[in-house]
């Protein structure tokens, strides 16, 4: 995914979930990583940075 797919998921996952948003993110991170989707948690990982940033 690139950084602006990246932003934008974010921004509508942080309009959706609000503060729980990145939480949301970091779910779906350890469920990729527990399926060794790797490429797939690194995904979840830049999406949960980029709300970290949207909430700052």
């Amino acid at each position: 995914m690139q950084a602006t797919q990246i932003i934008d998921y974010a921004q509508r996952l942080y309009r959706a979930h609000g503060n729980q948003a990145e939480y949301e993110a970091a779910s779906r991170q350890q469920e990729c990583e527990k399926r060794g989707d790797k490429e797939q948690a690194e995904t979840w990982n830049r999406i949960r940075l980029a709300i970290r940033e949207i909430r700052h």
